[in-house]
């Protein structure tokens, strides 16, 4: 059940901000003094119209965004922020019944969701997992610059940049992350909790959407044909790999 008692001193961030996108004020008014208490600036709105103005006026870090809202729901807010800007982190969150909504957001670019009624402490975890790969990025000194490149497909990591065919694929940051990993991992296969894990920050039962989701989307944008994967393969009974050489087209 929803537990959403202060436990403010249990982690100490600042500087961070977060816009949280709700209609239930009760629950918006605690999650703004939770996250307030870990030291956290919090944008509020209760309808998506709202939400897309106050995103556009303070260009948060962190998008926490309700799917079932007044105004515009989150799945069109989602697609707007999404046009704009395709690395902002935004977890959305759903009613246990919306099974489609939860891949719908998925599908449209939201890295992440949590399903109603969920734990404070879950979502500081999450938070936190968040907030843990934007330093990263920011630092770029978990991925030292280099091309990286297999048959049509290249990374170029000090830019964040990926190309298909010649092409420029634009990847949101989850899907960058997961490339990435699997690039820098040819042949070894991954089951959904340790991708979650690597790439998420955090592992729990019952998000496996999360990565189905993730790997879908990005198949439609770096393979050729979707339905039979050149790159990102499934492992039957465990996950996902990239090829390895002797996979590779150009393989002699």
């Amino acid at each position: 059940m929803l537990c959403l008692i202060s436990i403010s001193r249990i982690m100490t961030y600042s500087g961070n901000s977060i816009l949280i996108v709700e209609d239930n004020k009760d629950l918006l008014n605690l999650l703004k003094i939770n996250l307030s208490d870990q030291g956290y600036k919090i944008f509020t709105a209760r309808d998506g119209v709202t939400a897309l103005d106050l995103y556009h006026q303070n260009q948060p870090e962190l998008v926490i965004l309700d799917i079932m809202l007044p105004k515009m729901d989150g799945l069109d807010v989602c697609k707007a922020i999404r046009k704009e800007n395709r690395t902002v982190p935004i977890l959305m969150l759903t009613a246990k019944a919306e099974e489609l909504d939860k891949v719908l957001g998925l599908e449209i670019g939201a890295d992440d969701y949590m399903t109603k009624p969920f734990s404070i402490r879950e979502l500081f975890a999450r938070i936190k997992a968040v907030f843990r790969r934007v330093d990263v990025n920011k630092n770029g000194d978990e991925n030292p610059d280099k091309i990286l490149k297999f048959d049509d497909l290249v990374m170029d990591t000090s830019k964040r940049k990926v190309m298909f065919n010649g092409e420029s694929i634009e990847l949101t940051s989850k899907e960058y992350d997961l490339l990435l990993l699997f690039f820098s991992n040819p042949g070894k296969a991954y089951s959904r909790e340790e991708l979650l894990n690597t790439v998420w920050g955090y592992s729990y039962e019952g998000y496996s959407h999360t990565v189905n989701s993730h790997i879908n989307r990005l198949r439609s944008k770096i393979e050729a044909d979707a339905s039979e994967p050149h790159y990102i393969r499934t492992v039957w009974g465990v996950g996902y790999r990239f090829a390895d050489l002797e996979e590779s087209k150009n393989y002699a």
